[in-house]
């Protein structure tokens, strides 16, 4: 069995072992607000706002009935689960890379998909039998971005598409972002992170790899809110890391040293 101790991932698990509400886990990424201004900190409003934030990168990946998904970095299984739940006969699989992720998302989702222990760097798929892949949230947890897009050029059939969210570099945003690393320190709380990259740097990759980018969304006035939920779910488990992780990545958020995106790609024939 492979197990990877990050340490937002195991507080999340012990929060579940404890009787946590399962529906603050479906979704381990960031909200996606319709109204950041006025929102508030609950876990409702957090949770309606990761579905949304899922839509948002299904939409974009033009997911549709009866097609092959495979989810990346599917953790405990919500995407896959906000998939089967909209879409009548697609064909789909999960890959993580942490199998106690994947039990969970078993018992979210039940003995279907088919969920596989695996690096998203190395995908267990024969060549050119998706429709789509799928990755919230994950892509920088991965070896290499490079290796990923690979990959998933690999897997996917002329047309298929590749959609993803990500926090990348603003423009002109290194300074801050370095300046913030060096003043707070990078932490530890959500683990080993590739250095962020910009939108541009993300276009250039997927053409070299086959893709053309077609779709670019800025979120990040629509994901502000998260910090304050997160903060909120962090003190309420007594994770002062969490917290202290939270402060830290806001202001990176808030003072232009990076923004959050969802992109999509398709690839070329």
């Amino acid at each position: 069995m492979t197990t990877v101790h990050l340490p937002y991932v195991d507080s999340a698990l012990a929060h579940l072992d404890g009787g946590g509400p399962a529906s603050w886990w479906h979704h381990l990424h960031w909200g996606l607000y319709d109204d950041p201004a006025g929102a508030d900190d609950s876990p409702e409003a957090y949770v309606a706002a990761a579905t949304a934030l899922t839509e948002r990168v299904v939409s974009r990946a033009a997911v549709a009935g009866g097609r092959t998904v495979l989810d990346v970095g599917c953790g405990f299984g919500g995407t896959l689960a906000h998939v089967a739940a909209r879409y009548r006969g697609c064909r789909l699989a999960g890959l993580n890379i942490d199998e106690r992720q994947l039990r969970w998302a078993r018992r979210l989702l039940g003995p279907e998909p088919p969920l596989v222990a695996g690096d998203g760097c190395s995908l267990p798929v024969a060549p050119g039998t998706l429709d789509h892949v799928l990755a919230v949230e994950c892509v920088f947890h991965f070896p290499s971005r490079k290796g990923f897009f690979r990959e998933a050029a690999r897997v996917l059939r002329p047309g298929g598409t590749l959609a993803l969210s990500d926090f990348l570099l603003a423009p002109g945003g290194m300074p801050k972002f370095l300046a913030q690393v060096a003043e707070l320190g990078p932490g530890d709380w959500y683990g080993h992170s590739a250095a962020p990259v910009t939108s541009a740097a993300y276009e250039r990759l997927g053409r070299v790899m086959g893709f053309e980018m077609v779709a670019d969304d800025d979120v990040t006035a629509r994901t502000l809110p998260t910090y304050a939920a997160r903060r909120r779910l962090y003190r309420e488990m007594g994770a002062p890391q969490g917290v202290a992780t939270i402060d830290r990545v806001e202001r990176l958020a808030t003072q232009g040293a990076w923004e959050y995106h969802v992109l999509a790609f398709r690839r070329r024939s």
